[in-house]
């Protein structure tokens, strides 16, 4: 059989080809299964592969602690709640979610604690089987739920936290309505978990999702547009629309938003040892705002019937628009009754705002304040008491609310002029803001990771556990008033999305990093491995010469960008890939490096034409 060296999805999947979690949702009855009596049987404290799969529609993921070793894994739960938009959370509603964490996340050392993400949800780590039903049923009192948390649906929809204040465009409220839109059907969840049922319903008008799901996980991000001191728009990508199936970015024209630019087929997630690709969404066109939910909706349903269930690493939108062409997708959205007009072609969605510190909200001359969160981890320890922040900061101010951002940080809007400086006080007696006593650099609060080891099933390597450490050293090197971002995952599927930042770290195995470049600070250029198109050099970075090898890179863009304002991004894709290799193979630390290589990963020809 001939090796496969691109994607080759099986569209429109035959049943009989269809893969055996295909089976497994199908045989669940909606999503019902036997969770119930699985997460009841206590016997056992992981759940058969049926379970474990249908069991992610509920926002409940299977893992073990990868730090343990021998035959038998201590096994445990991460839960996930969907937060559309980033939220916000009264006093009341996190305090719902925070004694929740106290109750059932409390980790080796003793320590509870909740993990804000990427996608503005917060997720309940080292949750013990006997805690499932309860911690589902409690959270649910906070107007949030763990439907949608993962699984073959759509997952939680993304919006600008800030533009919740928008006199012109709420792309908050536009998450929430595609959220509930796109919730499954709430009869599983009540059945399984009993669930409120005042607190929890199937809206009338929903999407259909049918007895398989989705092929796979989909992704939706709605973009912002706001207006700067001088009175000028701009737009707010802070959500990094195009790395979703769906990205949506609204039009400013005359002080208005009538209209919005969507963008299918971003997907950062690879899977190595399969030619799989992470890709940029492309415009599709323009929809004015009555017709948003219909186009989405129509995006949702073409996916549905067409992507790949056969093949799991090929199944999401991004692979049919690379089989099938963004023309056609153009076609048949107009096809199913969707309005749709020729895509901008030099529309900017905007950069990627992180909205810390302060921020005016226009709509009622109110202050919100972004505060960073070191890898959204909010924990009690030595480096500040984060978690115990926010609760206790929300009561000892009335009416104000917190926001999950989507670089896991956290927004606290609703702060009146004159307690603004009293507001600060109180955050930074928490520790935030300081790090071993010092103020945060500019390359720490630029920079993150996803939750890697020892939590994630899927990891190979530390991020969460390593990158304040790798800002640690970099800083001690000189690096930290770079203005730039490394992101981190411990693995390839990338849920920091660290190739849409200045350098990109992928782990390989502990202690062990490959490097993607050439993504932007703005989410508009896609990075690569380093990779002539035939080798890949730097697959496999040990941790020990990590720091020495990203300031070299630093160093490098320092000395020959355009000028101050041409982002590392920027530079890599214009001087091109080879460029970057001859300098490394150069150079008296990397030489030695770029010697050992691998056969170079997939990549699709767009960007082999950009970056080699």
């Amino acid at each position: 059989m001939a090796k496969v060296t691109k994607p080759q999805p099986l569209l429109r999947t035959p049943v009989d080809q269809m893969s055996g979690v295909e089976q497994f949702k199908f045989e669940s009855n909606g999503a019902v299964g036997n969770l119930a009596a699985d997460f009841a049987d206590l016997s056992i404290q992981d759940v058969v592969e049926a379970t474990e799969q249908v069991a992610k529609s509920h926002g409940i993921y299977l893992e073990y602690n990868r730090a343990t070793t021998g035959k038998q894994k201590d096994w445990m739960y991460m839960i996930r709640i969907s937060v559309p938009g980033g939220g916000g959370f009264t006093l009341q509603q996190w305090q719902v979610v925070d004694e929740v964490a106290n109750k059932y996340t409390t980790n080796p050392e003793g320590v509870p604690s909740l993990r804000l993400t990427t996608r503005q949800n917060i997720q309940f780590h080292w949750v013990k089987k006997k805690d499932i039903f309860n911690l589902v049923r409690e959270v649910a009192h906070s107007g949030y739920f763990t439907l949608n948390g993962c699984g073959d649906n759509a997952r939680n929809v993304m919006g600008c936290p800030l533009s919740k204040f928008s006199t012109v465009f709420d792309a908050n409220a536009m998450a929430h309505h595609l959220g509930t839109y796109f919730r499954l059907p709430a009869e599983a969840h009540i059945t399984i978990f009993e669930v409120d049922t005042s607190l929890l319903q199937t809206p009338d008008k929903h999407f259909n999702y049918g007895p398989r799901l989705l092929n796979r996980k989909f992704k939706i991000g709605v973009g912002a547009v706001h207006q700067d001191a001088e009175g000028n728009w701009y737009n707010d990508n802070c959500v990094e629309m195009r790395t979703n199936d769906v990205g949506i970015a609204p039009i400013i024209e005359n002080g208005k938003v009538e209209n919005f630019q969507f963008y299918i087929g971003g997907g950062q997630g690879e899977k190595l040892g399969k030619p799989t690709m992470a890709a940029l969404g492309q415009a599709l066109g323009v929809v004015s705002k009555e017709q948003v939910t219909k186009a989405a909706d129509a995006i949702v349903t073409l996916q549905q019937e067409w992507g790949d269930r056969a093949n799991r690493h090929w199944a999401r939108l991004k692979y049919v628009v690379q089989a099938q062409g963004i023309e056609w997708w153009q076609n048949e959205v107009k096809s199913m009754g969707v309005d749709l007009a020729d895509p901008i072609a030099d529309f900017y969605p905007g950069k990627r705002c992180l909205h810390h510190g302060w921020e005016k909200q226009p709509s009622n001359g109110l202050w919100a304040y972004g505060a960073y969160i070191e890898n959204g981890r909010l924990i009690d320890g030595e480096n500040g008491n984060l978690k115990s922040m926010v609760p206790e900061t929300l009561a000892a101010f009335p009416g104000v609310e917190a926001m999950i951002t989507p670089n896991q940080d956290l927004l606290f809007v609703n702060i009146p002029e004159d307690a603004k400086a009293d507001f600060v006080g109180k955050v930074e007696s928490y520790g935030q803001g300081k790090r071993n006593g010092k103020a945060l650099s500019q390359l720490r609060v630029l920079s993150g990771a996803c939750v890697g080891l020892p939590t994630c099933r899927l990891a190979t390597a530390d991020s969460e556990r390593y990158e304040p450490t790798l800002i640690d050293q970099m800083e001690e090197l000189g690096y930290g008033d770079t203005c730039e971002s490394i992101g981190i995952t411990g693995c390839e599927r990338q849920c920091f999305r660290p190739a849409t930042k200045s350098i990109g770290l992928l782990g390989q195995g502990p202690g062990r990093y490959s490097i993607k470049l050439g993504g932007s600070e703005d989410g508009s250029t896609q990075g690569q491995y380093i990779s002539d198109g035939d080798r890949w050099y730097l697959a496999t970075v040990t941790d020990d010469v990590l720091p020495q090898v990203l300031g070299l890179l630093i160093d490098h863009h320092k000395a020959n960008r355009k000028d101050e304002s041409e982002g590392m991004g920027a530079f890599h894709q214009r001087i091109g890939m080879k460029a970057i290799i001859d300098m490394l193979k150069a150079n008296e630390l990397t030489a030695p490096l770029m010697e050992k290589t691998r056969a170079a990963p997939y990549a699709p020809q767009e960007a082999a034409d950009v970056l080699h």
